[in-house]
């Protein structure tokens, strides 16, 4: 609310501007020169035949009385009795003439005009000076927008060979039997006097509504963009609905030329039965409570008033005579969409409640209009009507806000309570996360303890026990005893070197092997030539897995070492494929290896066991020159 009376607050500064800039031209237009004409005579004719405005006119030869009257003038339209022995009589027009005497002007700064506030009639207009036509309006039958438009005549033609005004001006207005007439005060003189005045009329009669109503049609336009996005969302396409009509309701206060189209009139009259119904249906969407009867009303009213008031069907006029009925219609049914939307809104909808309010004050300004336009209030008053369109907009345009406002609100609060609740579940997640870590590290501990175990009850424990039986059995010397205590002892420390983290590097692993085993093989009497390079690295390359190539590169020294006599070993890797290769390569005495598979030893099935549990592949090579091992393992395999 308080943004809404903000928006209200520098309205009424822009609206304070513009009369401010108007009186700045007033004072300037001062200097010209100017005559108020308040006072002229009226002579009315019935029936008149003479159809269009004849282009000479002699004042004295007009039958009738004149009557002299104050201006501004608004004869009442005559009894319902007369209009109809009229119309029996075949009487479809009436005519009023108003004579002026106009005063000595000595024209300086322009041409000489004719300006007034308003000429209310239905019918065509001409202005003559000294019996010569100046001026008619261009269009029979019916206007629409006379009473909106000022009336701006320049007079040059009336002006005599001494540049001296008339003398006498007549105002000739055609009109309907039952048709609501008036004519406010004139003025006459110098352009640079008058211009003012009729600028700040056209201006707030005509193109300040015009730009109100072009703004409100424009974000319709907007709006039912964003409707054809999201079609669940109908007051979108209620709120381009009601720029719509809004637009056409107004529209001949918009058009500067007289317009008298049946069709056009149908079209003003009916979009504000249209505009009343859209802005119940918009109420109803906001407070949320149905209305079913209030609703059927207002669409019946809506629908027979097209129907009846269709040019084609003629079965209601949509006259002079009859629109004044029409629009106590259309203000019958603003005040129950009014009334209807504060008791729906009522301590359900802030909008609504403001809507309805918006409605109550657009009938108020209809109801002003409808009595200046039937002759009830002074005629040089204003149509507030044309600025529904301006209440209307700033309403609709504020809900809309309070909606994209809202929204923008709904959508921070759902996210800040998400990311609350995102923050509570990456809390519980990480909660989770550590006890899952902790199970995990648990499991894994117990695992790498059963697997050591294992290792070391098939290794170490069943080489301590072969050692011990033998010295039990007294079948073992010192010498045979310390070689095996020494081998207990490096598979020992090769079991601990396993448990180092080697991070994927398998040549790290391989000097690890180098350091334990060197002094053995030296003092075997054998040299090592290490002639490794550089590998790709082994991601799957974990303890468990670093320990099943260290038993079977440790398996391969050994056999080297107790059985092939050899004096030199050739140490190797290289790149093979998608996989690297370890070769190990010695120059001893050989061996048939059909018969070293069948003859029941463990240690190349162990070394084939222990390749397939991590995807590699091992074959030998023997020969009377020597054994070669080929130890192939994969650089990228699945985590067993």
């Amino acid at each position: 609310m308080k943004r809404a009376i903000k928006a209200c607050w520098r309205t009424s500064r822009a609206l304070g501007a513009a009369g401010l800039l108007f009186a700045a031209m007033a004072a300037w237009g001062e200097d010209g020169q100017a005559a108020h004409l308040i006072r002229a005579e009226v002579l009315a004719v019935d029936c008149d035949t003479s159809g269009a405005p004849p282009s000479e006119v002699d004042s004295r030869h007009l039958q009738g009385e004149w009557t002299t009257v104050e201006l501004p003038d608004a004869p009442l339209p005559r009894s319902l009795s007369k209009v109809n022995a009229s119309l029996n009589n075949g009487c479809m027009a009436r005519t009023l003439w108003y004579r002026l005497r106009l005063p000595d002007l000595p024209l300086q700064h322009g041409p000489l005009v004719l300006y007034a506030a308003r000429i209310k009639v239905d019918g065509p207009v001409a202005v003559y000076g000294d019996g010569h036509r100046l001026h008619q309006a261009q269009i029979q039958g019916a206007l629409w927008n006379s009473s909106r438009v000022p009336l701006w005549v320049v007079l040059d033609d009336a002006l005599e060979a001494d540049h001296t005004p008339p003398r006498e001006l007549l105002i000739r207005m055609a009109h309907s039997p039952r048709s609501p007439v008036a004519l406010t005060s004139l003025w006459i003189g110098e352009a640079t006097a008058l211009r003012w005045r009729y600028e700040l009329r056209l201006w707030f009669q005509t193109e300040l509504p015009a730009m109100c109503g072009a703004a409100f049609l424009a974000v319709g336009l907007f709006s039912l963009f964003v409707w054809n996005r999201r079609r669940h969302e109908t007051r979108y396409l209620m709120f381009f609905i009601l720029s719509v009509t809004s637009y056409l309701r107004g529209l001949h206060f918009y058009v500067g030329v007289p317009i008298g189209q049946d069709m056009f009139g149908w079209l003003t009259v009916n979009s504000l039965f249209w505009l009343i119904v859209t802005v119940h249906f918009f109420q109803l969407e906001l407070h949320g409570r149905k209305q079913p009867r209030v609703t059927n009303v207002l669409v019946g009213i809506a629908a027979a008033m097209a129907v009846l008031t269709l040019p084609e069907l003629s079965m209601l006029p949509n006259t002079t005579g009859v629109r004044p009925l029409i629009y106590l219609f259309a203000m019958l049914m603003g005040i129950s969409v009014s009334v209807a939307g504060a008791i729906g809104s009522w301590h359900r909808s802030r909008t609504g409640m403001l809507l309805a309010v918006g409605v109550g004050i657009c009938t108020l300004l209809g109801a002003d209009d409808w009595l200046l336009q039937n002759n009830f209030i002074h005629q040089e008053g204003w149509y507030l009507g044309a600025y529904t369109n301006l209440v209307t907009f700033s309403i609709f345009s504020y809900i809309m806000y309070r909606r994209y406002v809202d929204a923008i609100d709904e959508v921070e609060r759902s996210n800040a309570s998400l990311e609350q609740r995102l923050m509570q579940r990456e809390a519980d997640l990480d909660e989770s996360y550590q006890r899952l870590r902790l199970v995990e590290q648990r499991e894994t501990l117990s695992q790498e303890r059963q697997r050591l175990m294992q290792d070391m009850h098939d290794g170490l424990g069943s080489s301590l026990r072969t050692a011990l039986w033998a010295v039990e059995k007294g079948q073992a010397d010192e010498t045979v005893i310390a070689e095996v205590l020494k081998a207990c002892i490096d598979d020992l420390k090769l079991t601990i070197d396993s448990m180092e983290p080697v991070d994927a590097d398998l040549l790290l692993l391989l000097a690890a092997l180098r350091y334990r085993l060197g002094s053995r093989l030296e003092n075997s009497g054998i040299a090592l030539r290490w002639e490794v390079q550089d590998v790709p690295a082994l991601d799957w390359l974990d303890p468990r897995n670093a320990l099943h190539i260290l038993r079977i590169l440790q398996e391969a020294f050994t056999n080297i070492i107790k059985h092939t006599r050899a004096t030199e070993i050739r140490v190797t890797t290289d790149v093979d494929g998608d996989g690297v290769v370890i070769a190990i390569t010695d120059n001893g005495q050989g061996f048939d290896l059909a018969s070293a598979m069948h003859s029941g030893g463990k240690g190349l099935s162990n070394q084939e066991r222990r390749t397939r549990a991590i995807g590699g592949r091992i074959r030998w090579e023997s020969s009377a020159a020597g054994t070669r091992l080929v130890l192939w393992l994969p650089q990228k395999r699945a985590v067993v």
